[in-house]
């Protein structure tokens, strides 16, 4: 019963995120990494708010904890589904828009903060039940600290101004039209359109003559395959190596990244740290800081220099491979700092792919695509942390204690020696695979935000 529960918990907190997720990307489709990041962010800190409640409020009660799961969880998700839909995004970019981001960032930095410390003296203090109830109180008021947005939006509405015409906003989520004034330059060709190149440069007699035929039926119009940077159906995008190298290099990032959050007490007990509980909390928050920042940072990147966000991945793998030799080696003093780098790289490799898979390959079937990305997580894991990390912590473990007491841990940098050397010979190829994708897809980036924004043009009326 207890498996069953947990299956269907999962499921469902898939579902939620799938939903929330796409409906945002759709909703602010020129700030995909900015959205990417903030969502990805608030759920690296589920965690740390739901240890919070269950220690404090819940007072360690396993049943209270699964009792609010299965009640308190979908009253709060019914409450606020209605905030959850599409709607029509403008076109260009908002100022207004800005600082309603920047504020949400802001208060979830704050709340990353506050759960950091509070978890810390925690475990150093014990706060009497009046200060435990008064900390939740807080935490709560920041986590709601987003509502913010909608009801200044709801009570003092923006007024529209006399210079926006329609063609400056989007039609619809899946259809973004592009501004249409003397300095900007459409970026991508219609569906219809054999090419990247603009459709505004065609002869219009040409273009009138080739309708007529259609529409006599001396012509059939053929059906081309989708070029990067429009919609992608599933069967459609996985024969395309973009694709794939895009899912290796994910893999390889989250897998290795999910070892050693797997197994971090074991890695901090072998290198003689007893409290590993701040281990796990220092992860956790950069963790956080990674998928918040990874968003912004690429965001700032491809908007500016037209840099591909797998850039980021290249950069972050890179580190990762450094963090992992040190971590072979067990250099004395450079276990917190390879904690914390390694939590903000594991953050950039989730909050990264997100908006990449919607810039290569559309928004229209984002959440399968997505979430097929997503499997790199789990089968990291069992690939490397089951089934190589815990062998070979075993058969250390086996060396140095026998069959004296199963129950002792491993010790010294020998428990996770190899495995280490082979995570970051991964990390090696993930690197060079992410380079190639990175050369592969640049000509894309420039064609979406060589004008400072995404931009593209209306499709669905060129069928």
């Amino acid at each position: 019963m207890l498996w069953f529960a947990l299956v269907i918990a999962s499921n469902s907190s898939a579902w939620l995120t799938t939903a929330v997720l796409v409906t945002n990307m759709r909703n602010f489709p020129v700030s995909r990494g900015t959205v990417a990041g903030i969502l990805k962010g608030y759920g690296g800190l589920s965690a740390a708010v739901f240890t919070e409640i269950y220690s404090i409020v819940l007072h360690n009660s396993s049943s209270k904890f699964l009792l609010l799961l299965a009640i308190g969880i979908p009253v709060i998700c019914f409450s606020m589904m209605f905030l959850v839909r599409p709607c029509t995004p403008a076109s260009g970019d908002d100022s207004t828009e800005k600082w309603h981001f920047l504020f949400i960032q802001g208060s979830s930095v704050i709340l990353g903060l506050y759960l950091l410390a509070t978890t810390i003296f925690g475990n150093i203090v014990t706060f009497s039940g009046i200060v435990s109830y008064i900390l939740v109180a807080v935490m709560i008021l920041l986590l709601m600290a987003p509502l913010a947005v909608p009801i200044k939006m709801t009570l003092f509405p923006r007024k529209a101004s006399s210079s926006d015409s329609p063609e400056q906003r989007v039609g619809s989520s899946d259809c973004l039209t592009q501004r249409k004034d003397d300095n900007t330059e459409p970026l991508l060709a219609s569906s219809s359109a054999a090419s990247l190149g603009s459709f505004y440069d065609q002869d219009d007699s040409s273009e009138v003559a080739m309708l007529l035929a259609l529409g006599e039926g001396a012509v059939k119009q053929k059906k081309r395959r989708p070029k990067r940077g429009e919609d992608f159906k599933f069967t459609e995008a996985v024969i395309k190596a973009d694709f794939w190298l895009l899912f290796l290099v994910f893999f390889v990032g989250v897998g290795t990244g999910v070892t050693v959050l797997n197994n971090l007490a074991q890695i901090g007990i072998a290198q003689g740290e007893e409290d590993t509980t701040t281990l796990l909390s220092i992860f956790s928050f950069c963790n956080f800081v990674g998928r918040l920042g990874g968003g912004v940072v690429s965001e700032h990147f491809v908007r500016t220099k037209t840099i591909p966000r797998t850039f980021l991945l290249t950069c972050t793998q890179t580190i990762m491979l450094i963090v992992y030799l040190m971590f072979a080696f067990a250099i004395k003093g450079t276990l917190y700092p390879s904690i914390a780098f390694l939590g903000v790289c594991y953050g950039v490799q989730v909050s990264v792919m997100l908006p990449t898979v919607s810039e290569l390959f559309g928004l229209k079937h984002f959440g399968i695509l997505s979430n097929f990305m997503s499997l790199g997580n789990p089968l990291g894991a069992t690939l490397f942390s089951a089934m190589l990390a815990g062998n070979i912590y075993d058969s250390e473990a086996a060396k140095q204690i026998g069959l004296i007491d199963p129950s002792l841990s491993c010790l010294g940098p020998s428990c996770f020696k190899l495995t280490f050397f082979i995570l970051s010979s991964v990390c090696a190829v993930g690197i060079i695979f992410s380079i190639i994708l990175t050369l592969r897809i640049k000509p894309v980036y420039q064609m979406l935000y060589s004008g400072g924004s995404f931009r593209l043009p209306q499709t669905s009326s060129n069928h």
